[in-house]
């Protein structure tokens, strides 16, 4: 495991702040990358080609009342790679949480739960309790800290009460109307499932647009990922630790189906963790990535990869277009 993802680790188990990574593309410096905390918008000590991204946590579902239509939101979150806890102050609506697949369940008051979460830009907060004294408690708990998204369900009248109160409390209008209320995506749910396919496709949509502005969309290292990269176990022969090569998608034009900043790790022995996208594009970063590996050299390249419409169609695949891959040994 080389230095930078050595101090990536330590990292991601000791800062709550947004963590970046800037690597040199171009000139004597290809291939350095290092690490930024909270930056600047425009912080960057290179004036060559740069990618930078922000590295992204395992995002976290915190949803606040354990009702009929979290049990869907619970089980869309965990298929779709949250980390998804559950407050509810009921026993037996807390033990139906669990049962839906929660990762974790505080079956506390809501404030008091609240109070153990510290939030962070990649927490995500779905507020769907029994009544506006409790959205109230939720709300008010929740614009304290820091977070990626914050929805609520109820009527209209019910979240204008809430909103009203919290505004006379002192919250600023600007941060209320930024809730997003009503919840979810406007489908016509009915059903307590579409509401919660709603709300995730809602989440999905906040999650796949956010900016660099706002905190830029997380880029992709997934945690299989990161404990392959950090693992330094020799192999079963007790010899040597496998090599390891990460592939990066840096640029894309045309119709490519996986966006910037997706990750694949390609092993010594052939095997991948993660996908950038399958077919033939997939096939070729495996095969530089495997000849880099053999080869000892070069530590870092760019390669392009060009699918076109026609190339897409034999392949079986919807998707083409060119695509720009970084390879670094991990």
């Amino acid at each position: 495991m080389n230095t930078f993802y050595s101090k990536l680790k330590n990292v991601l188990e000791s800062s709550e702040g947004d963590i970046w990574a800037e690597t040199v593309l171009e000139g004597e410096h290809a291939g350095e990358k290092r690490l930024l905390i909270n930056p600047e918008k425009n912080e960057s000590e290179s004036h060559e080609r740069v990618f930078r991204e922000r590295i992204g946590r395992t995002p976290k579902l915190i949803i606040c009342g354990a009702g009929h239509v979290s049990m869907p939101i619970i089980r869309i979150g965990k298929m779709l790679g949250f980390a998804v806890t559950v407050i509810e102050d009921r026993p037996k609506f807390a033990d139906n949480a669990r049962a839906a697949g929660a990762d974790q369940v505080f079956c506390v008051p809501f404030r008091e739960g609240l109070a153990d979460i510290p939030g962070d830009s990649d927490s995500w907060f779905v507020i769907v309790t029994r009544g506006h004294r409790y959205d109230t408690e939720c709300l008010e708990a929740i614009l304290q800290k820091r977070y990626a998204y914050v929805g609520m369900m109820g009527s209209r009248r019910r979240v204008t009460i809430v909103k009203n109160h919290l505004e006379e409390k002192g919250v600023s209008r600007e941060v209320l109307d930024a809730v997003h209320t009503p919840i979810g995506l406007k489908i016509g749910a009915e059903t307590p499932e579409e509401i919660a396919v709603s709300v995730m496709a809602e989440i999905i949509q906040v999650k796949n647009a956010r900016s660099d502005e706002g905190g830029g969309k997380a880029c992709g290292y997934s945690d299989e990922m990161l404990s392959c990269i950090f693992d330094t176990e020799t192999d079963e022969k007790n010899t040597r630790v496998q090599k390891k090569v990460l592939a990066t998608i840096i640029s894309r034009k045309g119709s490519a189906p996986r966006s910037v900043g997706t990750k694949m790790l390609i092993l010594e022995d052939g095997t991948t963790v993660d996908t950038i996208g399958g077919g033939c594009i997939e096939s070729e970063i495996i095969q530089k990535a495997l000849v880099m590996m053999r080869m000892d050299t070069p530590d870092f390249q760019i390669c392009t990869v060009d699918m076109t419409a026609d190339q897409a169609e034999d392949e079986g695949m919807v998707c083409g277009g060119v695509v720009e891959v970084m390879l670094e040994r991990a």
